[in-house]
């Protein structure tokens, strides 16, 4: 039997949330169990007796009315197990930048039809992060001090790395020596290090692709 991926909505907006409760509705393989206004609120068990079940996906409007902090709601709902999908009215790359940097998997404007929220949803749940338009556009035209700036090769060292190949398999792709892609990646990590973003390990050096959505570009 085909695992159903939870989902839940936080969005204060009940035209949209109505409208998302009939679109999932009727999708194979997702479940909508839960809508909130606020990430307190979708935390709060209706039933004080039972534990709180994370849902796969939420579904994070970005902008609620309680003026709440978008990073601080990310990092809640990370924290309670969940993996986070952000979806807003308006491609605001700074906000894109931020959101991503807190741990969100993917960006959606609000304009994306349901196959595409569908595919996005899909993506999260599975780990690979959704690469939107909007993200890709967003990280390609970073250029806070945070998200260093890697030449080509450095780039490809990395993704293919960060990716589960080795060093080796690494440098044979890029047709170049252990030693010189051990020296791009040293580079990486410098360059993440001075930026204040330190990767020790493999899946540190992961999860910096996913934040920067440096395999999506």
């Amino acid at each position: 039997m085909a695992r159903v991926i939870t989902v839940a909505l936080v969005d204060d907006d009940r035209m949209l949330t109505d409208g998302m409760r009939a679109w999932l509705g009727g999708v194979p393989g997702l479940r909508l169990v839960a809508t909130a206004t606020t990430p307190a609120e979708l935390l709060r068990p209706p039933d004080p007796e039972l534990p709180y079940a994370a849902p796969d996906v939420v579904l994070l409007d970005l902008r609620l009315g309680d003026g709440s902090d978008p990073v601080d709601n990310i990092r809640l709902l990370l924290s309670s197990g969940s993996r986070v999908l952000v979806i807003s009215t308006v491609p605001d790359r700074a906000r894109i930048i931020e959101s991503v940097q807190a741990g969100a998997d993917g960006y959606l404007t609000k304009d994306n039809d349901l196959p595409t929220l569908v595919a996005a949803i899909e993506d999260v749940a599975a780990g690979r992060g959704a690469h939107s338009p909007e993200l890709a556009f967003a990280c390609a035209h970073d250029d806070s001090p945070a998200r260093p700036r890697l030449s080509p090769r450095e780039r490809q060292i990395l993704l293919d790395y960060a990716s589960g190949m080795t060093l080796k398999s690494a440098a044979r792709r890029a047709g170049i020596t252990v030693h010189t892609a051990k020296d791009y990646l040293d580079r990486v990590k410098a360059k993440y290090r001075q930026a204040g973003r330190p990767a020790y390990t493999k899946i540190d050096l992961a999860r910096l692709v996913r934040e920067d959505s440096l395999d999506g570009q």
